[in-house]
């Protein structure tokens, strides 16, 4: 199941926005365009999946941060709009999905700035028309089941609760769990810690590892299962070698827990473990970890991934990025203009400039209404 467009409303710098999403979706601006709260957007559709999204809205300020600060027309309700469009590649049926999040009551016994999710509708379209599968207003939920029967869920919703998680989870609404299941295939992977206490520089469980965790804590068993499971790490080893100067990684078979390390030209029988690498050097490793591991999930979404990289490693980044685009759909947001241009050139991909416009996000040719010309995402 494919992501096709996302729109948002209301949410922080993004007025009213949406984009088609194709095979990559590539974004560049300056800082403070907003670029991060289109990642963030797709992330939060995510998180309604996992049924955390107002939980996450919570931390990143609450309901007060969240909510767009400019103008709005009058009598417009007061609310952050998401929604995801999606497509089954192997049934060509196409699926929507939208959450609307706003402020309690001044009676609510809610707290001041909780997000409380107000609506949710989900719809398929196997045919013409389209058919509401879920509807939820307030506590209130109607949904289909697998016999195509419209029933009312027998458990209200806390204004908390996304309808998304708490059916989609519950084995009665086939296409709610369907949809579910695909958005919780996403990845997001936004820059990762590389201080001392780092994940990424710990060694790992000796599990089978087919993709990356978010946190990067299992990249060492991701380089043991290309190594000694799939046997394969023709080019994971390349783009080492191209980004870091010719070194190589030191893979061995796990014992109780999997490891890995650096290997230079310049020292070839000294190993440096991870807590020896440099940020750069670590950060392009987990990269390579999240972009070459065995599998690929469903959408992988990178959130500035030039960051603490020398300029010379960028080719080699985009040379990953481009082989994951064969297996998955990619999302890149990124400051860098080369960085794009070289993922333009090997994916085909046209980057869209991310700016700022009376306070709100838009892409560069956005029409006011927050739509894309005919032909801007081919």
């Amino acid at each position: 199941m494919r992501l096709t467009s996302l729109s948002a409303a209301g949410y922080r710098s993004l007025m009213s926005i949406r984009l088609d999403v194709g095979q990559v979706g590539l974004f560049v601006g300056e800082n403070g365009v907003g670029k991060s709260n289109l990642y963030r957007a797709l992330q939060l559709i995510k998180a309604s999946a996992e049924g955390t999204l107002a939980t996450e809205i919570a931390r990143e300020g609450g309901m007060q941060s969240a909510l767009w600060s400019g103008r709005r027309r009058a009598g417009q309700p007061v609310r952050v709009i998401l929604r995801a469009d999606f497509e089954d590649d192997d049934t060509a049926v196409k699926s929507s999905y939208q959450v609307e999040i706003g402020l309690p009551p001044p009676a609510s016994a809610g707290f001041g700035f909780e997000p409380h999710i107000k609506e949710e509708t989900l719809s398929v379209e196997p045919g013409r028309r389209p058919v509401e599968m879920m509807t939820r207003k307030g506590p209130a939920v109607f949904a289909r089941d697998g016999d195509g029967r419209r029933l009312e869920h027998p458990v209200k919703m806390l204004n908390s609760e996304t309808a998304l998680s708490s059916l989609g989870n519950s084995g009665r609404y086939p296409e709610i769990g369907d949809l579910r299941a695909a958005v919780l295939g996403w990845r997001f992977y936004h820059g990762f810690r590389t201080d001392r206490d780092s994940p990424v520089r710990k060694p790992a469980l000796a599990v089978t590892s087919p993709l990356l965790d978010e946190d990067g804590a299992n990249l060492a068993a991701v380089f043991a299962t290309l190594k000694h499971i799939r046997q394969d790490t023709v080019d994971l080893d390349r783009c080492i070698a191209e980004a870091l100067g010719g070194a190589e990684l030191d893979i061995p078979v796990p014992k109780e827990t999997a490891s890995f390390g650096l290997v230079t030209p310049e020292f070839p029988k000294r190993v440096f473990r991870p807590e020896e690498l440099s940020d750069g050097q670590l950060r392009f490793v987990a990269l390579a970890g999240a972009l070459l591991s065995y599998r690929l999930p469903r959408l992988i979404a990178l959130n500035e991934p030039e960051t603490s990289l020398h300029p010379q490693m960028l080719p080699a980044l985009a040379d990953m990025i481009a082989r994951a685009a064969e297996r998955t759909q990619v999302w890149v947001v990124t400051h860098s203009r080369a960085l794009a241009e070289m993922i333009g050139e090997r994916t085909g991909a046209r980057a869209l400039t991310v700016v700022r416009l009376n306070g709100a996000t838009m892409i560069e040719g956005m029409r006011p209404t927050g739509l894309m010309p005919a032909g801007d995402f081919d």
